[in-house]
């Protein structure tokens, strides 16, 4: 017998050899249906797999991230099966689950045209019906190598041969194909009764753009239609929001390829509109005790030997230039002239702590292929920030630091979090005792704000642990924004030092920290959290006259100037267009507050006001509107679609 632990501590015995599968049935024959995997002392197993020894169990369902994990990589296997019995010629490569769903790369010279993901799609409903049985089988690496080599499978052989020769390799077979995999899997096809196959692209072979550019399909899989039509109906919402499609009709931005891709041009609109979370943010900082500096974009080779960058980070840096026979390399983050601006003089205690911020472009070298609208790109501005301060201040800073984190996400109207704590990873720098204290500094804070958060074993950076905050949007979509990370790495190789009250050197603690990640990402994340109906105080055209005929544009001057000395954009569109047109245009800009004038409202000294998504509102007085607009953009309210 063999005693199994529940997640509730609850201990039960069993017969050796049972499986999870037959311990859920025992419980409930609902449970034993919804359970796609099993977590045995801490390690993924199959749902089937036959327990002999005592351990902690943990039965996973579709729900459960690691539940989800495995039916989706499950489905990628069925999408192999399915692509390799319609297109026998077709090499498989690699098919793992992503965050929302799976892919599957495979070698082939055309690329996979909308009727053939059909023809895939009930190819894979076919196989789902016969309850194929996903079957591990281990053996030893040559071995795996021959079986494969013989299928002619080169990039299956590829990956074995960079697997020491001494491990066991474990594949899955369900029908007629085998798959290189560590698993686990769901007990059989049957369980995958709602899947969607979405995109086609193109993808190199390991990521490295040196390999063949192979042919990879998207899909997406759940237990139910039920589910499966919401995940589709988000997916159409999301079209509708994107944030490159919304940014073209507001007139925010675009990328040229004139200009450089990944490079972002800012048009007036988006111009204004990121003048206004800037001079927020300026605001908000000056408000917490920062100090604001400014920084070059390029700095000495040295520079970046020293902090390091050039011997982990060289990748995502671009090429040297040579001046006055130095090499310079334009700045992938700001950090090292944040602490040159420190050393410039000595320190003391008494000036700590020192939070220096700076909303500094940097520049980081992308693939064309992951380069995506403003949310991945080659040139942007990080809302940076570097505390220094002593042992003793590090709690007191590290909760005001989170807490000013949620603070300006609300500003903007982000209510929804998802919250990370990344812990010490396998090989960290910095003494355990330093990892000790900044870990439980960060977990402190988190717990003295009563803000629930998930723990990332292992998850932090080589130079330290972090916090990171993602905001959640109306379509439940997760958006990494704020973090709040140590850096034991930085202070040591620029030999920071402030002088303490004992009158010695000491080393002071140093956090890295962004609120709004980047302004680029962060537009795009407010373009589509909102759908282009931002809150009043955001828009980059508050107001709009509508001017119905010539004889009421001195009138409306005079109207668009009282609105202009309140500090509110107001526009004028005089144009000899119909008032319909002009609405409907208006309209299409979201714009919050139209004010149509004619003669009728001109002979009573108001406007004719209609709310953008809300219609009509009747006539008014113009003191009305203004405050109204004005306790609307001081209140910074709301989406108008809320």
């Amino acid at each position: 017998m063999i005693n199994i632990t529940f997640p509730d501590k609850s201990i039960k015995e069993f017969p050796q050899g049972i499986t999870p599968e037959d311990i859920a049935k025992g419980i409930s024959h609902n449970l034993a249906l919804r359970v796609v995997a099993a977590e045995f002392n801490g390690k993924m197993i199959d749902y089937n797999q036959k327990l002999n020894n005592d351990g902690e169990l943990i039965l996973h369902t579709f729900d459960s991230d690691k539940g989800k994990e495995v039916f989706w990589h499950s489905s990628s296997h069925l999408m192999a099966q399915a692509v390799k019995e319609l297109y026998p010629e077709v090499l498989v490569t690699i098919g793992p689950a992503i965050e929302n769903g799976f892919y599957y790369d495979f070698d082939r010279d055309t690329a996979f045209t909308d009727e053939e993901l059909e023809d895939i799609e009930n190819k894979m409903y076919e196989l789902s019906k016969q309850d194929l049985v996903y079957t591990r089988q281990e053996i030893n690496r040559n071995e795996a190598i021959d079986l494969f080599k013989k299928t002619g499978d080169i990039y299956k052989v590829e990956i074995l041969e960079g697997i020491p020769e001494e491990e066991t390799i474990s594949m899955y077979t369900q029908g007629t194909f085998t798959d290189l995999c560590r698993g686990p899997h769901i007990i059989n096809t049957g369980k995958l009764k709602a899947f969607k196959l979405l995109r086609t692209s193109g993808a190199y072979w390991r990521g490295d753009e040196k390999n063949k550019m192979l042919k990879r399909i998207y899909g997406i899989s759940f237990p139910t239609k039920k589910e499966l039509n919401e995940y589709l109906q988000k997916i159409e919402e999301a079209k509708k929001r994107d944030h490159r499609k919304i940014g073209k009709e507001l007139d925010l931005f675009s990328v040229s390829d004139n200009i450089g891709a990944g490079l972002v041009l800012w048009h007036p609109n988006g111009a204004m509109m990121r003048h206004i979370i800037e001079s927020h943010w300026k605001e908000r900082h000056l408000q917490s005790g920062y100090s604001l500096v400014n920084t070059p974009h390029i700095g000495l080779s040295d520079l970046w030997v020293r902090s390091g960058h050039l011997g982990f980070y060289s990748d995502a840096m671009y090429s040297p230039m040579k001046i006055d026979e130095q090499d310079y390399y334009i700045k992938p983050m700001n950090c090292p002239f944040h602490i040159e601006i420190y050393n410039s003089q000595k320190r003391s205690y008494r000036e700590l702590p020192i939070r220096y911020c700076e909303l500094g472009t940097v520049y980081r070298y992308e693939r064309s292929g992951v380069l995506h609208g403003l949310m991945r790109v080659r040139g942007f501005t990080q809302d940076d920030a570097h505390i220094i301060c002593t042992s003793d201040q590090l709690m007191d800073e590290i909760e005001k630091t989170v807490e000013f984190s949620i603070s300006m996400l609300n500003d903007f109207g982000f209510k929804d979090f998802q919250i990370f704590l990344s812990t010490k990873p396998e090989k960290p720098v910095g003494s355990d005792e330093e990892w000790e204290k900044a870990t439980n500094a960060l977990e402190s804070a988190l717990k003295k704000l009563g803000l629930e958060y998930d723990v990332d074993e292992g998850g932090g950076a080589f130079y330290g642990p972090k916090i990171d905050i993602k905001i959640k949007d109306a379509l439940g979509r997760s958006w990494q924004c704020s973090t709040v990370q140590f850096d034991f790495n930085e202070p040591t190789r620029f030999n920071m030092e402030y002088i303490g009250t004992d009158n010695q050197a000491h080393r002071p603690y140093m956090v890295h920290r962004a609120l709004l990640g980047s302004i680029e990402r962060f537009f795009g994340t407010l373009i589509e959290f909102y759908a282009g109906n931002f809150p009043t105080w955001l828009c980059p055209t508050q107001g709009i006259i509508l001017a119905i005929s010539e004889g009421t544009h001195h009138y409306a001057r005079r109207i668009q100037r009282r609105f202009l000395d309140q500090n509110i954009r107001m526009e004028l569109d005089t144009r000899n267009e119909k008032i319909g047109y002009k609405i409907r245009e208006a309209e299409m800009r979201k714009i919050p507050y139209i004010l149509i004038i004619g003669e009728k409202e001109e002979d009573s000294n108001t406007v004719s006001l209609r709310r953008h998504t809300k219609g009509d509102l009747g006539s008014k007085e113009i003191n009305e509107v203004i405050n109204m607009m004005k306790e609307d953009i001081d209140s910074k309210g709301e989406s108008l679609t809320e």
